[in-house]
């Protein structure tokens, strides 16, 4: 029945975030708001209420090793997520598109994951009022890091798209969405999001169970994957509208988004700093993420690709490494 269950999560999941990227990019291309400020605010939050749920539980519980991996192995999935699509939709090279606004996501979520690899490093056990150091300098980074992103000027457009072909209804459909329509549909398919991904999770977790498979390797790999379903589908979804900037802000907002829920666990914590009483194999991970986050920001400053193996060699080294950085994890559990 655990399987049966995951499968049945799996796809509410799967339709949920198929209706609520559909609604997101009516409301990028209907609004003042353009596709970057959508995915990287309305997109990324909503289907990252999984791993909000999944953390929380595992530190209740006091698996902390759950809960950090989930949202490090989450940011490392969604670079992966990025770069198979990128590699899927490479004869369109829809990125050589993508607005240079997202290096500004891209580097804050660059700045917080380095935060949080010198914090897994350092292991400084310094808390106040019960919550970590390091969880303060975090969400810290992360607060003034938004309100720059906020003040600075969106070029990914929020123009009305041009008329679609009558043989693609799911495009035809969202064109003749109305605003209020589309924010009614994406509170709810959020909530849907919320409550499905949050059996995923539980599910993923009793197969873990089952394997036998250590918490790190569980969280980092297995249930960060589970969880980042509905970004995967929704990237998928907001490449197919062609909204490229919908995609990698939905994906880079979710990223730095989860480096704000790993300062949130450690409020519910009580045995300390969180980031110092979890495994050292998650500094794999944070070192992953890192060196492909890099790699993603390359990819949105280039502009011109002399060939089709030139332009996917990035997301290309995206996906090698992060089956190399999933290998090292599973090791050192």
């Amino acid at each position: 029945m655990v399987f049966v269950w995951f499968l049945l999560a799996a796809v509410v999941t799967v339709y949920a975030a198929i209706k609520l990227s559909t609604y997101a990019d009516v409301i990028s291309t209907k609004t003042a708001m353009g596709g970057m400020l959508v995915g990287t605010l309305l997109l990324a939050g909503a289907t990252s209420l999984p791993e909000v749920t999944t953390s929380l539980s595992a530190v209740v519980i006091d698996n902390p090793d759950i809960a950090i991996g989930n949202m490090l192995g989450s940011n490392l999935f969604n670079l992966f997520i990025i770069a198979g699509f990128d590699l899927f939709f490479r004869k369109k090279r829809l990125f050589l598109d993508a607005s240079n606004s997202h290096l500004y996501t891209a580097g804050l979520g660059l700045l917080l994951t380095v935060l949080t690899l010198i914090a897994l490093y350092l292991r400084i056990d310094t808390t106040f009022l019960g919550i970590g150091l390091d969880a303060f300098i975090i969400a810290g980074a992360y607060i003034i890091g938004m309100i720059i992103i906020s003040k600075i000027p969106d070029n990914s457009g929020g123009v009305e798209p041009s008329i679609p072909r009558e043989e693609d209804k799911e495009v035809a459909a969202s064109f003749s969405m109305s605003v209020k329509h589309a924010v009614i549909g994406f509170i709810i398919a959020a909530l849907v999001i919320m409550g499905a991904g949050t059996v995923l999770s539980i599910m993923g977790d009793e197969i873990a169970v089952v394997t036998g498979l250590g918490s790190s390797f569980v969280g980092s790999f297995l249930i960060a994957a589970t969880t980042s379903l509905p970004e995967a589908v929704a990237v998928f979804v907001a490449l197919r509208l062609k909204n490229v900037n919908l995609a990698l802000g939905s994906i880079l907002g979710s990223n730095i988004f989860n480096m704000l829920i790993i300062a949130g666990s450690d409020v519910f914590y009580r045995g300390g700093s969180i980031l110092s009483a979890v495994s050292d194999s998650h500094i794999f991970t944070a070192i992953g993420v890192t060196i492909l986050s890099i790699i993603v920001m390359f990819s949105v400053v280039k502009k011109k690709a002399s060939s089709t193996f030139t332009y996917v060699l990035p997301s290309l080294l995206i996906v090698i490494g992060y089956f190399v950085v999933s290998y090292l994890i599973f090791t050192g559990s």
